[in-house]
């Protein structure tokens, strides 16, 4: 079959199949064995423009969640705070209050958040930390933060959404809800900024997500999905994150080893990709880019081999290709560090220089362009498109 009719038979499927139907889909779906073009529209052109693409987008993130996360739980229009304890943290003469959050029927779904709030009025810039249930950050990292001028906003995910087949949080308020976990973690990450979006202290546009590992997968989805979100900064987030389901290096976790631990992390079908990863019709690549043109920035540890080093770089140049299209090359960085699986204080360091660059035009001396594997060649031959003037509108 000529590669001219990839296209067109893939949105021919598409469009024919249920969008909750994918046991089905597998073996007939193209086989891509690189890393498949973001820029290849249903109708077999290509991007050309910011429009074109704010199209592709949508389709793009339509198809992630289709086939890989399931969808979103609904958007509540109730959240709401309660505080139910504050204290000033001396050492930084900050502020911390912990916050009830509710949302969802009846109030049903619930969440500790603690703010670790900057001296002065602000607004401030905030990061949102989902990890909470694995405990807080080390009072030194938030030291770090707040002297940085910035808001710690923790969270704990597993309260949104038990880490097991559990049909607890968001499960039992919305018991027709068939998403996998990571979509309803990303979905308490958006209900965190619906809030932040609420308090005077919290400047709006430059809201940052990040978390480590299962956390990280999270983060990443979430800032694909919600554009609210100024910097999505994912960490050692591995298979079904920031790393690579075609591109598997030395004893890096892949499809059938994810699923088989943690196979409620996605929507229900897409083990049926076990042993044809080549025909997803995306790769992670794919979800770095539907965050462009806003910031990304993938923090990474060299001893990590579970978490993929050498295929989160791949999707990283891939997805760079769509940030240059877009005008945005310097808001996607990676950031390499020897050692182990682990969000430190250097990886927070690092995701503290790169806001400061994204958000205040702070040049400083760390690059976020630097590869660990310059002599690994890309699993990808398409190039982004030139831009070209439709209507006097370029990208």
């Amino acid at each position: 079959m000529s590669a001219l009719w990839i296209p067109f038979l893939f949105v021919g499927l598409w469009a024919a199949l249920p969008q909750n139907q994918a046991a089905s889909d597998v073996e007939r779906l193209p086989a891509q064995s690189e890393l498949p073009d973001p820029f290849l529209l249903p109708n077999g052109k290509r991007v050309a423009t910011r429009q074109d693409w704010e199209k592709q987008r949508e389709e793009l993130l339509r198809l992630a969640l289709r086939y890989e996360y399931g969808p979103l739980p609904p958007v509540p229009n109730n959240v709401a705070g309660k505080e139910i304890g504050a204290r000033r943290i001396a050492e930084t003469d900050a502020t911390e209050k912990e916050i009830l959050l509710t949302m969802g029927p009846n109030g049903a779904v619930q969440t500790h958040l603690f703010l670790t709030l900057p001296p002065g009025r602000g607004p401030f810039p905030a990061i949102v930390r989902g990890d909470l249930g694995w405990g807080r950050v080390a009072p030194e990292i938030v030291a770090q933060v707040t002297r940085r001028g910035y808001i710690l906003a923790e969270f704990s995910r597993v309260e949104i959404a038990p880490d097991s087949a559990a049909k607890e949080g968001v499960y039992a308020a919305y018991p027709d809800y068939e998403g996998g976990r990571l979509a309803a973690w990303a979905w308490g990450f958006h209900r965190v900024v619906d809030y932040l979006l609420t308090r005077d202290a919290v400047d709006p546009k430059r809201i940052a997500v990040t978390g480590h590992s299962r956390g990280g997968k999270a983060a990443l989805l979430a800032g694909a999905a919600d554009t609210r979100i100024a910097l999505t900064a994912p960490n050692n987030s591995g298979c079904g994150g920031a790393g690579c389901y075609r591109f598997q290096a030395e004893q890096s976790e892949d499809i059938a080893a994810i699923l088989k631990s943690f196979p409620f992390w996605f929507q229900p079908h897409f083990a049926d990709f076990i042993g044809h990863v080549d025909r997803l019709p995306f790769d992670q690549h794919t979800l770095k880019a539907l965050v462009a043109p806003r910031a990304l920035l993938s923090t990474e540890a060299l001893g990590d081999l579970w978490a993929n080093p050498k295929g989160t770089q791949q999707t990283y140049l891939a997805a760079k290709e769509v940030f240059a299209f877009l005008g945005a090359g310097d808001r996607i960085g990676i950031a390499f560090r020897p050692g182990k699986h682990e969000q430190n204080a250097e990886d927070w360091e690092t995701l503290l220089d790169f806001a400061d660059r994204q958000f205040f035009g702070k040049q400083g001396a760390r690059r976020f362009d630097q590869l660990a594997f310059s002599d690994l060649p890309p699993v990808f031959a398409w190039k982004a498109p030139t831009p070209i003037t439709q209507g006097g509108e370029k990208p």
